[in-house]
């Protein structure tokens, strides 16, 4: 496991609070940039949701996940696939976009097993034009849906910075200067150090021999 994971993160409580005082900016600063208030209240609506309901830690049993409800089952088998913490779960944007194809895959699955139980009852042909109706609406609001996947991220990396900043302040604390580097860089040095330890002690050997 490795040692940031072993470092305390930042409660739910916290990461609320994060969402909820960004908000004012994240409005603001959409509002300013697209003078628009339909896509401003798309991306806000999103942050919202990302930060509080839709964010990188569903892939453990937190206050996220438990905030679905009755729903909250769909997330288990996302929660057994991936680790905590783990670059699909937390990444920039492919974390977001992970959790939107699953969540799309989920409901896609149960419009077929809708459509599937309308077409048994009779109304197949009633559960097929609401289908094409429904994706063929979608498609013709792009900017609409690009502004709500925005807020989505936004709302994730907020969770995601959070928790960074604070691994990154916590080694810092311990370790000074070195805590901020790259494990690997971290490793390397290391391991040169010992090597370079190793042969020195060789040569003492070897002189003390002679």
């Amino acid at each position: 496991m490795l040692a940031s994971s072993k470092i305390p993160m930042p409660s739910g409580q916290t990461h609320d609070r994060i969402t909820l005082w960004a908000l004012p900016f994240v409005a603001g600063a959409t509002f300013a940039q697209t003078k628009s208030g339909n896509l401003t209240l798309l991306v806000a609506s999103g942050f919202m949701f990302g930060g509080l309901m839709f964010g990188p830690d569903l892939d453990i049993y937190s206050r996220q996940y438990q905030r679905w409800g009755l729903l909250r089952w769909i997330w288990i088998p996302y929660q057994k696939s991936l680790r905590h913490r783990s670059f699909l779960s937390h990444g920039p944007i492919i974390g977001t976009t992970l959790r939107v194809i699953y969540l799309s895959g989920v409901v896609g699955i149960l419009v077929i097993l809708g459509t599937v139980v309308a077409q048994i009852l009779g109304n197949g042909d009633w559960s097929r034009q609401f289908l094409n109706e429904t994706v063929g609406r979608s498609l013709n609001h792009i900017p609409e849906l690009l502004a709500l996947f925005l807020g989505l991220e936004l709302g994730a990396m907020s969770h995601s910075l959070s928790d960074w900043s604070n691994s990154a302040y916590k080694r810092f604390q311990k370790q000074g200067v070195r805590g901020l580097l790259p494990r690997a860089k971290m490793k390397k040095r290391k391991r040169t150090t010992t090597q370079s330890n190793r042969t020195r002690t060789k040569r003492a050997s070897k002189a003390k021999k002679h």
